[in-house]
C-alpha cells in the first residue's frame, strides 16, 4: 500500500473500465460497476475499500448508497479542519438518509430525541435486521488545511500520467538504458470483426468512429456474448458494458483497407485470447508520449503544433 501507486503496479483480481476521471456524468453504472466488482469478493480475507474524495452534494448521497450496498464492518471518516458541512457517518444517520439511489427507512419507525441542535435516533424494539451495523471511527485532524481542496485534481492528473506510464513500461525491453519509442514497437493486428467497440464517454456518429479511436488509449475487456458480425466490420455497441477488463492498450493505427486495428499492449497473448471488446473513454494518452516521439522528421505524428487559437 505504501508508495506512489505506479511503482508497484499488480494485476487486479478484477477490474471494470469505467472510462472517466469522475462519476458526476453517469452515477447509475458507477453503482452498476461497484456491486460487479464487489460481487466477486469471497470474503475469505479482509477487504479495504478506498472511497472517492467527491464527498460534497450528490457525492455524500452516493457515498451513503455505496455503505448501504457494501454493508462494511468499520467506516473510517476523515474530518476536514474548521468544516462541518459533513455529518457524522454513524449506522443510524445512514440507515434513515436518502441516498443517490437508495431511499432511507423511515423515520417513524422510531423514536426520535431531540437533543440540542443534533438529533439520535433509538431503534424501536422491532430492530430492523437489515439496518447498518457499521463502527464509526472519526478521525478530526487539528492541523489547518487538512483535507483542504486546493491542488487535488492536478495532483490527480499527473499521478495518472506516472501510472499509464509505469503500464506502458512494460511494453520495454528489461535491459536498462534501452528505451524504444513507440513507433518502434510491433503491434499486435486485431481484425475490426473480432472485437467490439465502444466509445464511453460520448456519442460519436458511426462515420466518425475511427477518427475518435485512432491514436487513444483503449480498454481490452471481455463481453460475455459472442462478437458476430454479418460484414468485415466495424462492430458498434449501442450500450456501455459492465464488463471485465483485461489490460490496456493504445490503438497505434487503423488500416481501414484491410481492416485491421493495429494495438500496443503489454497484455499477455493467453489473456488477449479472451479479448473481444474495447472500450474508449475520456482518459488521454500523456503528452510526454506523444511529444517526445524519437526520429521523427517535420510535424509530430498527431501534435498539433500550428494552430489558430481564434476558431
Amino acid at each position: 500500500l505504501p508508495g506512489p501507486p505506479f511503482t508497484h503496479q499488480q494485476m487486479p483480481h478484477k477490474m471494470v473500465y469505467y472510462g472517466q476521471t469522475s462519476c458526476e456524468q453517469d452515477t447509475e453504472r458507477y453503482l452498476d460497476v461497484v456491486k460487479y466488482v464487489f460481487s466477486c469478493y469471497k470474503k475469505e480475507v479482509p477487504l479495504v475499500i478506498n472511497t472517492m474524495g467527491w464527498v460534497k452534494g450528490e457525492g455524500l448521497l452516493l457515498l451513503i448508497d455505496i455503505i448501504r450496498l457494501l454493508s462494511p464492518s468499520h467506516v473510517v471518516q476523515m474530518d476536514v479542519c474548521d468544516w462541518k458541512a459533513m455529518p457524522p457517518l454513524t449506522p443510524e444517520h445512514v440507515h434513515f438518509s436518502a441516498g443517490l439511489h437508495t431511499k432511507g427507512k423511515q423515520q417513524s419507525k422510531c423514536k426520535q430525541l431531540g437533543v440540542g441542535s443534533t438529533e439520535s435516533w433509538k431503534y424501536s424494539e422491532e430492530e430492523d435486521l437489515s439496518a447498518p451495523q457499521h463502527k464509526l471511527l472519526y478521525v478530526h485532524p487539528e492541523f489547518p488545511r487538512a483535507g483542504v481542496a486546493g491542488e487535488a485534481r492536478v495532483h490527480s492528473g499527473i499521478l495518472r500520467d506516472m501510472s499509464i506510464l509505469g503500464y506502458l513500461g512494460l511494453l520495454q525491453s528489461p535491459d536498462i538504458g534501452v528505451v524504444l519509442p513507440l513507433h518502434s514497437l510491433v503491434p499486435y493486428q486485431v481484425p475490426f470483426n473480432a472485437v467490439a467497440l465502444r466509445v464511453i464517454h460520448t456519442d460519436v456518429a458511426p462515420s466518425n468512429i475511427m477518427y475518435a479511436v485512432n491514436a487513444s488509449w483503449v480498454a481490452l475487456c471481455c463481453i460475455p456474448e459472442e462478437v458476430r458480425c454479418q460484414t468485415d466490420g466495424p462492430v458498434l455497441l449501442t450500450q456501455t458494458p459492465v464488463c471485465d477488463c483485461l489490460g490496456f492498450g493504445i490503438v497505434r493505427g487503423v488500416d481501414m483497407g484491410k481492416k485491421l486495428y493495429h494495438i500496443l499492449t503489454p497484455v499477455p497473448p493467453e489473456n488477449l485470447r479472451l479479448v473481444n471488446c474495447l472500450l474508449l473513454g475520456n482518459i488521454a494518452i500523456p503528452n510526454c508520449v506523444l511529444v517526445g516521439q524519437q526520429g521523427i522528421e517535420g510535424e509530430i505524428p498527431y501534435v498539433t503544433s500550428d494552430y489558430n487559437y481564434s476558431i
